[in-house]
This record gives structure tokens, C-alpha cells and sequence, in this order.
């Protein structure tokens, strides 16, 4: 039997930096008809997992889930470390990942198919707030593959019906302001991510992306470094991959240390 992973150690991983490439492999025909799949996870077909591991690279843990942890899983992961991967298996599939409160994302939304292959999102140049925090929801939640083009503001809708990328965070549409919502809002919104510590992130994003530094005290902090990141760095994607680590850093606070506290002197252990 492959190694296994339980759903209370995957929730724990799932948006972390660090944290494993899940693939669902429920057969394809499950996969369609299903509302949801786990967050931050691709679709890919288990009877092929050799073809598709050599194309996602190697070095990377994998979490691979079916409906019920049961055949389909264990022949993805034993062709997966037939070529040196390290692959577990999520123990009782997605029914026993949804069953313990993990945190799941829709299945189908309008240009993001996870069984094809990486989304291609783009923006305006010179990102601030929303057009980082995006990017960084995206790949944490929604698709870890996806690849990001900053432009001129004018050109953004023609480049993504050239290229085929979806335009967020500019004026109509689909993934962008809706009233006193940012961008980042809005992703969660329409994918439907549940999660208490999103939902404080995004007041904190919205407050700093908004000028509504009273909704959360950390929107001034986070308005601080966004706009001190992008003074000191001139190329777009070398900020979103710094961009990266504030986010993480944040949504880490939201979920494990808004309890903690810090003063001085240090006190003694």
C-alpha cells in the first residue's frame, strides 16, 4: 500500500508555500459531474501519471485523491513512485476530506480548466495590492500552476483575447471590483472558498486596496510594504514572486498567530 496522508495533515498544508501539488484523479467522468475539488488542487488522469509527472517536473511532493482513497489513488501513486516520486495518498478521498471541514474550491469557473493545463491570467503593469493578491490566491487556491502577464493598462483586454488569458482587477470583467470588493474578493466569491482565515485576509486586502485602513489595523502595514515593493523593484514579476512571501506570511498570521504577542523586554523562559 502507498504511503497515506490523512484530511486533518493535508488541511493543515493546503495554501501554504511549502505545501504539496495535489492532483485529483477521480475518473474523469466523477470528476465532471463534481460541483467542487479540493483547493489548490489539478485534475489528471491516474492511469497516466508517469506522462503527466515527467511534464509537471520532479522534486515536488504529491497528494494524489479519488472519491474514496481506494484503487484509483493507489494506482496513481504506485506509477508515480515508479518514477521517483515522493507521492502519498489522501486517506478516504475527497468524501473523508469534506467530511473532516477541509477547505474546497468550484470545480468550474469561467476561463480556469485545472484538466488542461496552467491558466493564463493578465493585469496591469506596475501591480500594487489587488494585482499581487490575486496572483497569490490563484496559485495557492485555485490553480498552482497559473502563469501571470503584467501590461499597459489600455492593451489588457486586447492581450487576453489574443493570447487566451483571462484580464482580471480592470473595469467589466468578470474578476474585478464589485462595489466597496476589490479583485481579491471577488476570486474568493466566485470559487467559493469558505475559510475564516481568507475571509480576514481579504478585509485586510480590501482595506489597504480600498483606502479603508479601518476595516482590519493590518491594511496600513500591508499598504506600507505593497507600495515600498513596488518603489524598489522595476520588474513585474520579480515583485509578485517577493509579492509571494507577504501573502503567505499574512495568511499564516490569519490562521496560526493572531493569539501571539510580542513585546520587550523578551520574557524568560
Amino acid at each position: 500500500m502507498s504511503d497515506r496522508i490523512s484530511p486533518s495533515q493535508l488541511m493543515t498544508l493546503i495554501g501554504s508555500r511549502d505545501g504539496p501539488l495535489v492532483v485529483d484523479v477521480r475518473r474523469h467522468e466523477v470528476f465532471a459531474a463534481a460541483p467542487q475539488r479540493i483547493a489548490g488542487a489539478i485534475w489528471r488522469d491516474h492511469m497516466h501519471a508517469a506522462e503527466w509527472y515527467a511534464e509537471l517536473g520532479a522534486g515536488r511532493e504529491i497528494v494524489v485523491y479519488c472519491a474514496h482513497g481506494h484503487n484509483v489513488s493507489e494506482i496513481a501513486a504506485t506509477r508515480l513512485a515508479a518514477c521517483g516520486a515522493r507521492a502519498r495518498v489522501l486517506d478516504g478521498g475527497i468524501e473523508a476530506y469534506q467530511q473532516a471541514g477541509g477547505l474546497l474550491v468550484a470545480r468550474e469557473r469561467p476561463g480556469v480548466d485545472v484538466a488542461a493545463g496552467a491558466s493564463v491570467w493578465v493585469t496591469r503593469q506596475r501591480p500594487k495590492i489587488d494585482r499581487i493578491a490575486c496572483p497569490w490566491l490563484i496559485r495557492r487556491f485555485i490553480d498552482p500552476l497559473a502563469r501571470f502577464h503584467f501590461v499597459a493598462s489600455e492593451w489588457v483586454r486586447d492581450v487576453a483575447e489574443e493570447i487566451g488569458a483571462i484580464p482580471y482587477d480592470v473595469d467589466g470583467v468578470p474578476y474585478s471590483h464589485r462595489g466597496e470588493q476589490c479583485s481579491f474578493d471577488t476570486l474568493i466569491e466566485e470559487f467559493g472558498l469558505k475559510d475564516e482565515a481568507l475571509a480576514r485576509l481579504a478585509r485586510i486586502v480590501r482595506g489597504a486596496d480600498t483606502a479603508r485602513l479601518d476595516l482590519e489595523p493590518q491594511a496600513a502595514g500591508l499598504l506600507a510594504v505593497s507600495l515600498g515593493l513596488s518603489a524598489i523593484e522595476v520588474d513585474d514579476l520579480r515583485q509578485l514572486e517577493q509579492g509571494m512571501l507577504v501573502y503567505d506570511a499574512l495568511y499564516g498570521w490569519c490562521r496560526f498567530a493572531t493569539a501571539e504577542t510580542h513585546n520587550w523586554p523578551a520574557r524568560v523562559a
